[in-house]
């Protein structure tokens, strides 16, 4: 009974710590709803909103590998309860300046970079927080919870932030952020973190010394070759997946000749296989092996992207049941990926591995989709499915092929 009570120690702490981050998601879901809303409808504009969407990219990009090496040198639960309050206040300065009525384009702009500057920071800390909580073989089944949760909030906040935005305007929508961020930042100041054993936090940080860092994490990765290999695969998973799905509401309007409800539809449906998907990964954990889950995963979301190539326009049905099938099967991915680099990743470089990782996937996005939007134009959109297919097949035959990738777990 003992040895029962102290395997369950972690949880009570961790589900107190989990409950406090789905305040946060749940709040800039909502934010980011309200806001994209507010652009769409005050513009019309594409350029605007592709310019938003660059500004909420670029910190990913540029800024993670130094939030990663600050993260490694400072208390990660610091790093995540500052990074939620400057972002509540600067969500509460933007919702009185909606309330006086003197807010403009540039506002929005800079409320959207700050942030992402604070996603940049807070992922890693949250993330490598993670795997020094969770015991290692229950990483996957906590990646899947997580999965599952932002499946869950994607599909409550949007619905939910168009009635708030009804109800109470769009300050009042960005005030419900301030609100989840208190509750959130209040559940964390109780809770034990561990830090890593050899921590760097109590050295001095400066520019050269974060440089330093970064560059640390960065040969952390090349000198394991297992990992620049399944990296490289990631990266081309991303370029194939990021703009199919950006493809999505042209795909419904020109291929399908649907309208704003059939789209809605493929949205609501995706939300839902993530929950589905990341629910089952979360009871079940994925195979021993977690490579073997992301691979066949992987061929899972080829062999859909490749028959979705061939769907004619009166096969929206179809259509739909292969958005359900990709959602359903990336957590499977996403979870064992994550699952792996926090498992096997040295705690005290975690924070800079995974922001290197993660600025390395984000610049595949903007790749992909000056790639695909070309090739669509000239040779139609369903042929972007196929090309995205077939590079998951691709990714995933290299990824059997190098031995190692198949031994990255050991």
């Amino acid at each position: 009974m003992a040895a029962d009570n102290h395997l369950n120690s972690w949880k009570k702490p961790f589900f107190a710590f989990w409950i406090s981050q789905a305040f946060s998601l749940f709040g800039s879901t909502l934010v980011q709803f309200a806001l994209v809303w507010w652009l769409t409808k005050s513009t019309g504009s594409a350029s605007i909103l592709a310019t938003a969407s660059a500004i909420a990219i670029l910190p990913e990009i540029i800024v993670s590998p130094f939030a990663g090496a600050i993260v490694d040198r400072t208390n990660r639960k610091t790093v995540m309860m500052v990074s939620d309050s400057l972002i509540a206040v600067a969500t509460i300065i933007l919702a009185i300046m909606f309330y006086f009525g003197i807010v403009q384009i540039w506002h929005i702009y800079v409320l959207m970079f700050i942030r992402a500057v604070g996603g940049a920071f807070h992922f890693p800390a949250e993330q490598a927080s993670v795997s020094l909580m969770v015991p290692g073989e229950q990483l996957s089944r906590i990646a899947g919870m997580n999965q599952a949760l932002r499946g869950s909030v994607n599909i409550v906040a949007p619905p939910l932030g168009a009635l708030l935005l009804e109800w109470l305007d769009v300050q009042g929508t960005l005030s419900v952020d301030f609100i989840t961020a208190f509750f959130a930042v209040a559940i964390l100041f109780f809770i034990h973190i561990p830090q890593p054993e050899n921590t760097t936090e109590n050295t001095s940080m400066t520019f050269k010394s974060l440089l330093a860092d970064m560059f640390g994490g960065l040969r952390y990765i090349l000198n394991w070759k297992g990992l620049v290999a399944l990296i490289i695969i990631a990266m081309g998973f991303k370029i194939a997946l990021s703009p199919a799905f950006s493809l999505l509401p042209l795909l419904v309007s020109k291929h399908f000749n649907g309208e704003a409800g059939q789209y809605a539809l493929v949205e609501s449906v995706a939300g839902i296989g993530v929950v589905i998907g990341g629910l089952l990964l979360g009871i079940w954990g994925g195979f021993k092996k977690k490579i073997w889950t992301i691979w066949c995963s992987l061929t899972a979301i080829g062999i859909c992207f490749i028959l979705i190539s061939f769907l004619g326009s009166n096969q929206f049905t179809t259509f739909i049941v292969m958005i359900f099938a990709l959602s359903f099967v990336v957590p499977f991915i996403d979870g064992p990926f994550l699952a792996i680099l926090q498992a096997s990743v040295t705690p005290e470089f975690q924070g800079r591995v995974l922001t290197m990782t993660t600025s390395l996937l984000w610049l595949t996005t903007p790749i992909g989709l000056a790639i695909a939007g070309p090739v669509s134009d000239r040779f139609g959109l369903p042929i972007w499915f196929f090309i995205a297919g077939v590079l998951c097949l691709l990714g995933m035959a290299a990824g059997l092929l190098l031995p190692q990738v198949r031994n990255i777990e050991g």
